[in-house]
């Protein structure tokens, strides 16, 4: 969703988009996924390919390939089943990445999701709207929104030695920004389910509701 905004007397598109980290997918083989580099991100939303859902659903069950505690069962033998495991099984589901803010007109960004900040906290932008008015993404950069009045102040890296990209923006347009990122979200998801049927017809079911939680979306009829 792009919104106009007037910053410092020059037009800017104003986009956030949810996006997840990704990293090289060398040697999978347990279904089709894309070519990327390392430490990239990947945007999500309803229009990527099936070779770029598989890259999506490779990398949010890497984030999870954790050995489960005992009540979980023991893990499968099976490759697929193995690398499943955690990410079917696990309560807390981490999925790195977070809503990115950039003005596409200029190329500047004011939200970069940093290290340890993960699309399963995507609510802290509610946070900022509705509630306590600040929430921090992650680290490496520190990216800050903070609630001023009926402003959201972006900050791109609250820590920095130097000064850091800053803008402010209405309530009403972060708001709608937020909604159409999360709408964005759920396009994926319901993308990443019919994904699953093709590819993963034995663990389509399950896998749907692991990136559901993943993602804190509920899953719809």
């Amino acid at each position: 969703m792009a919104v106009w905004q007037w910053v410092r007397h020059y037009p800017c598109v104003i986009v956030m988009q949810p996006v997840l980290e990704i990293s090289a997918a060398d040697d999978f083989t347990l279904w089709p996924v894309g070519e990327h580099e390392s430490d990239g991100y990947l945007v999500l939303n309803g229009g990527l390919t099936p070779a770029e859902v598989g890259t999506a659903v490779m990398r949010i069950a890497d984030c999870n390939d954790f050995e489960p505690e005992e009540e979980h069962g023991p893990c499968p033998t099976d490759p697929l089943g193995a690398y499943l495991h955690g990410l079917l099984t696990m309560p807390d589901l981490f999925a790195a990445g977070g809503f990115r803010v950039t003005d596409i007109a200029t190329g500047a960004v004011f939200v970069e999701p940093g290290c340890c900040n993960g699309l399963e906290a995507w609510r802290d932008w509610l946070e900022v709207l509705d509630g306590t008015g600040c929430a921090y993404f992650g680290h490496d950069p520190s990216s800050a929104a903070e609630r001023v009045g009926d402003t959201v102040r972006l900050t791109l890296d609250a820590h920095a030695k130097d000064i850091s990209p800053v803008i402010e923006l209405p309530v009403d347009q972060v708001r709608a920004l937020v909604t159409g990122a999360q709408a964005d979200l759920r396009d994926f998801l319901s993308l990443a389910a019919t994904w699953a049927e093709q590819h993963l017809p034995t663990h389509a079911a399950a896998v749907t509701a692991a990136l559901a939680r993943a993602l804190d979306l509920e899953l719809t009829e």
